[in-house]
């Protein structure tokens, strides 16, 4: 979804769908232009073959090449990056996007999803690799637990929790609300 007069954009990296249906609450309240972060490979369906996938990128610090590229990123003056936790770090792809990019004069929302262990050190590695943008404090909100067959947990009464604490944290950043 796109709005080229917008000065925001949500992008998010998802794989059960929580981090995406987190994305969808804020651009249903900012407004902005939406963005998944796709790798050129697909990662593995099968959640062990992921996880696996996943450490041996982390710690050979493997960085997936992108389906995703932002032509006018240079436009956008508040970014939104949505992640969710993987092995209480960023994922991959997540670094690969960030590292794309020029982040001087931006102001970086990090919002994270996980399975009920936080975001472990997602937010302070965003932080460094936006130097020298400005980086306000992020959302984390409980997803589901894959190892545990809950996938998409962020629909029905649980969106709508989601959908109240992301308006609180919007209202705390003291950012308007456009729609």
């Amino acid at each position: 979804m796109t709005n080229s007069e917008s000065k925001n954009v949500i992008v998010y990296f998802t794989r059960t769908g929580n981090t995406q249906a987190i994305a969808e609450l804020i651009h249903k309240k900012r407004g902005g232009d939406l963005f998944k972060i796709e790798t050129r490979l697909p990662y593995p369906i099968d959640y062990q073959q992921q996880v696996a996938q996943n450490v041996s990128e982390q710690t050979n610090d493997v960085l997936p090449s992108l389906k995703t590229k932002i032509i006018n990123f240079a436009q956008y003056e508040i970014v939104f990056i949505g992640i969710p936790t993987w092995n209480m770090a960023l994922p991959q792809p997540v670094i690969s996007f960030i590292k794309q990019y020029d982040w001087r004069g931006k102001t970086v929302i990090p919002f994270n999803t996980n399975g009920g262990y936080g975001p472990g050190t997602t937010f302070a590695q965003i932080q460094n690799l936006i130097t020298p943008a400005n980086l306000l404090p992020g959302l984390t909100i409980k997803g589901g637990e894959e190892i545990n067959g809950k996938k998409l947990v962020i629909k029905d009464n649980v969106r709508l929790q989601a959908e109240q604490q992301v308006n609180d944290w919007l209202y705390q950043l003291n950012l308007p609300l456009y729609k």
